[in-house]
């Protein structure tokens, strides 16, 4: 049961822009909790993102499975690292997908009572795009 709680989507879009995975988060969770059972056993080249991801345990995952970070560094970064930022100009498809999605009012108003029946109107909405 939700509890009057915000619920958090962490995506994960293929190259064309099309959702591959996602997953529920609590309202005031971060979203980098999600990011591990998202990727796993998800091949890809170079993962694009934005800053909110740029930490040390995912770079190193990422680096360990061949791919290559398309993530902008956080301000604070004492160490700097390069990344592709003609690349990372695709990350829009990102933000694209989540206002498709977000044209319909369920999800948009997160108007289900349990995080099961969301989850399902997610994947209900996915499906309807994805066959436009």
């Amino acid at each position: 049961m939700r509890g009057g709680l915000t619920t958090r989507i962490v995506a994960l879009v293929d190259a064309l822009g099309n959702l591959v995975r996602f997953l529920l988060l609590p309202g005031q969770a971060h979203d980098m909790k999600g990011v591990a059972p998202l990727i796993r056993g998800v091949p890809f080249g170079a993962p694009l993102a934005d800053k909110a991801f740029d930490a040390n345990g995912l770079l190193e995952e990422l680096d360990e499975r061949g791919a290559t970070a398309v993530i902008p560094l956080r301000s604070n970064r004492k160490h700097q690292r390069p990344y592709d930022t003609h690349a990372y100009k695709w990350r829009h498809l990102v933000e694209n997908y989540f206002a498709k999605i977000k044209k319909f009012r369920g999800i948009a108003t997160q108007y289900d009572k349990t995080d099961c029946s969301y989850a399902a109107n997610w994947n209900l909405v996915a499906t309807l795009i994805a066959s436009r």
